[in-house]
């Protein structure tokens, strides 16, 4: 079955050269030239990967990828973005985005991120382990489901895999670059700093549930550890 890759693109040039290589790649390709004709697209379809542009006509690829995330639809998204602007980026990606692209970019390396996010949503990430427990933590991978003493904890797509990552790794510390490779595909200073935001947000959620410090541990110059302990009855 061909994946389906929704482009969001208001430039008519760079849009003709997007599908005809997606296509020429075995993919299917749908277009929308601004942001209230993506928005409905993306709601009448089921597309594999969105490449989104930033700036859009109506509504902007910020708030539509905001708006994605908000309502639990997580398709992974790749801004495409003309201001090679730090904030801009980290915005995104802290947002839910998975991936961001400058303009001018090449496509090959556009095609290969793709297959990267395409390859990484097919692989066995948790081993087919229905559930996975953790002093109080229980993890429903196939649901993306995340259990605090029995009450359900709301978390983004990203720091559900953050924390399934850490927990299946209980008491072993993960390195900085392998989480970022892992979660983002490669490492950056902006990666970098997104995980230490996701790492912060996690912890705030799990800590609002009475597990002390979110039950994560900075290890300094190194990385991250989760340690069951610490909940508070």
């Amino acid at each position: 079955m061909k994946a389906r890759i929704l482009v969001v693109e208001d430039d008519h040039a760079l849009v003709s050269l997007l599908t005809h290589n997606l296509e020429r790649e075995g993919y299917e390709t749908g277009v929308a030239m601004d942001g209230d004709e993506a928005w409905r697209k993306i709601q009448s379809g089921e597309w594999d990967v969105i490449l989104l542009d930033v700036m859009l006509p109506h509504r902007d690829g910020l708030e539509i990828c905001r708006q994605l995330r908000q309502e639990k639809n997580y398709t992974p998204v790749i801004m495409l973005t003309a201001r090679d602007d730090e904030i801009d980026r980290v915005v995104g990606l802290e947002i839910g985005a998975d991936d961001y692209v400058t303009k001018p970019f090449s496509v090959r390396e556009l095609m290969a991120r793709i297959k990267v996010i395409l390859r990484r949503r097919n692989l066995d990430l948790y081993e087919g382990k229905p559930e996975i427990e953790a002093g109080p933590i229980l993890i429903r991978p196939e649901n993306y489901e995340v259990f605090l003493k029995g009450q359900k904890v709301d978390l983004t797509r990203k720091e559900f895999e953050l924390l399934t990552l850490l927990v299946q790794n209980k008491g072993r510390v993960l390195k900085r670059d392998y989480l970022l490779q892992r979660l983002w595909d490669y490492g950056d200073t902006v990666k970098t700093r997104v995980l230490d935001v996701h790492v912060s947000k996690l912890r705030e959620k799990l800590a609002s549930y009475g597990l002390k410090g979110g039950g994560i541990e900075t290890v300094r110059g190194i990385g991250y550890k989760f340690e069951e302990k610490g909940y508070e009855e």
